[in-house]
């Protein structure tokens, strides 16, 4: 059997996942008493409901996101999304927030999903999440896309410095088409393996940003 490793965030019902925007409702919308009129004695079923934006928990975001003519995730390749060979960049936030492009220099980058492992997703569902969070610099955004990469995704509250309205790294990288996953969770587990990463959202037409779930494949 394959070794799966689960890197998302669990969608909670009234979970926070970006502050300013609304946590999920997540509830019935046919509850198993209800839905024991509609069939024999002993066959319930649950239908559920949820409300949310499209920002909530471990997310993947697609060109659409950020530009009006860019694609959406109806349009998205598979190939850019599932089982990437990939690579675990280690930038413990306690060294620094600023990532900048010295930590993705002389590596093996190209048609990789680079994952940056800062360890702030230990502050998840606090309000230290969202406040002077770790980032990609401009510089470091640039330096990707030199480098042809697949995918990059980060355990952090953003990719780009929030206090930084014009969101460089965000522009650079999906201007390019090269999609972003944040709000990565457990890459500790991955320190020291070969892995291949999977970000799989719906697909869905007219956005650009969707819950999903990431995982790593180990290979032996």
């Amino acid at each position: 059997m394959k070794n799966f490793v689960d890197l998302s965030h669990t969608i909670k019902n009234g979970e926070i996942t970006y502050k300013g925007l609304p946590a999920p409702i997540i509830c019935d919308y046919l509850s198993r008493i209800d839905s024991e009129k509609l069939y024999e004695n002993g066959t319930t079923f649950q239908i559920g409901k949820i409300e949310m934006v499209s920002n909530t928990g471990t997310y993947i975001d697609c060109p659409f996101h950020r530009y009006e003519d860019g694609k959406d995730l109806a349009n998205i390749n598979l190939g850019q999304i599932a089982e990437l060979e990939s690579i675990l960049i280690q930038v413990p936030y306690q060294k620094t927030i600023a990532i900048g492009k010295e930590h993705f220099l002389n590596k093996q980058l190209k048609h990789k999903a680079v994952l940056i492992f800062t360890g702030w997703s230990e502050h998840w569902q606090t309000d230290k999440y969202f406040e002077d969070h770790p980032y990609l610099t401009k510089e470091a955004a640039s330096i990707l896309l030199e480098q042809k990469v697949a995918l990059v995704g980060i355990d952090s509250h953003n990719i780009d410095d929030t206090k930084d309205k014009t969101r460089p790294v965000h522009s650079i990288l999906l201007k390019n088409e090269l999609l972003i996953v944040e709000h990565l969770n457990n890459l500790g587990a991955l320190v020291g393996k070969n892995f291949n990463f999977s970000a799989i959202p719906p697909k869905v037409q007219d956005l650009g940003t969707f819950p999903v779930r990431a995982f790593a494949t180990i290979k032996k």
